[in-house]
């Protein structure tokens, strides 16, 4: 049997010997010495060279003594502790001069943490919900995988609402028709939480205690930052307090009233977000909705101002005087 044979039977090192390996070896010990057709289940003894050609008879094979078989294996190991131990030294000795130079700026590094992948951004959320004690901000835009990250709400908002933290949350409009949405705050009724919706959201925000905010940086929710900095979260605490104050209660019943001139809320909404020059899949993104339900309001819109063409609807909206209206 060749060498790659024996290491294709016998895949392993001498630190975890096979059992038929165990069994003759220790017969071998015992006995001083073991034929060698009887090694033949566990060829692994002599390639890890624990047997040895007896030099009087060639049909037999000798063990090596434990004690020299250990040490023949562990001055290596030894060598290589012993030059890992200088390497770590030298490194030390080269990195120490700069050790006094790096605290500067070892606040701010450590204030702004980046998260990469969807198990480690919910593992940061789940511990700073965790330690939250008094109030926890959230925006939440509207997802297309919203059952999913609903779930994940509810498992830590719920330990949240036990423990008496207050709660509030910003929603779109267009949660006030998501069956899924309406369940889930339905079920986290009974706490210190309010909703409430806007017409539009930009990104998604939560804030713990004024103490920690975690924030997107990619469209696919899969890199986020956690904020530490005192400045930093502060100014995102003012940003959603900004918008909390122009949203609308979600007791409050729906805001799509059709303002005069058969142009409702959200249609409104899409108006100036067409004449800042969104297109569709942005107007959707920001509004919460589907890009089939957007462009069935953009047809509304040119119905209602009798447009034939995209580039003529972004004029007659301006021209409407819509725009100047309080909604």
């Amino acid at each position: 049997m060749t060498t790659n044979q024996t290491n294709a039977t016998h895949p392993h090192g001498v630190a975890q010997l096979c059992e038929d390996g165990g069994r003759l070896y220790a017969n071998a010990l015992r006995t001083g010495r073991i034929a060698r057709e009887d090694v033949e289940p566990a060829p692994c003894l002599v390639e890890l060279a624990l047997l040895h050609p007896d030099p009087d008879d060639a049909n037999w094979l000798r063990p090596v003594p434990p004690s020299v078989a250990l040490a023949q294996r562990l001055n290596p190991i030894e060598r290589e502790i012993t030059e890992r131990r200088r390497l770590s030294v030298q490194l030390s000795d080269a990195f120490e001069p700069f050790m006094a130079l790096s605290v500067q700026g070892a606040t701010l590094t450590h204030s702004i943490t980046v998260l990469e992948g969807g198990d480690r951004i919910n593992a940061a959320l789940n511990m700073a919900t965790a330690q939250c004690q008094h109030e926890m901000l959230t925006i939440q835009p509207s997802d297309r995988g919203s059952e999913r990250s609903l779930l994940q709400g509810l498992e830590r908002d719920r330990p949240l609402i036990e423990r008496g933290v207050k709660i509030r949350t910003l929603y779109q409009h267009t949660a006030r028709h998501s069956p899924d949405k309406l369940a889930y705050v339905a079920q986290l009724s009974d706490g210190k939480v309010e909703y409430r919706t806007i017409d539009e959201l930009v990104e998604r925000l939560i804030v713990c205690d004024e103490s920690v905010a975690f924030i997107p940086t990619r469209d696919d929710q899969q890199v986020a930052l956690e904020l530490r900095h005192p400045g930093l979260v502060r100014y995102l605490i003012k940003v959603f307090e900004f918008i909390w104050g122009r949203a609308v209660p979600l007791t409050a019943g729906a805001p799509y009233e059709t303002a005069p001139g058969g142009i409702t809320n959200i249609q409104h909404s899409i108006a100036k977000l067409l004449v800042e020059g969104h297109v569709d899949e942005a107007i959707a993104r920001r509004l919460g909705m589907n890009v089939r339900t957007c462009r069935a309001h953009v047809a509304k819109l040119a119905t209602a101002l009798g447009s034939g063409s995209r580039a003529q609807l972004g004029y007659l909206i301006a021209q409407s005087g819509i725009l100047d209206q309080e909604h």
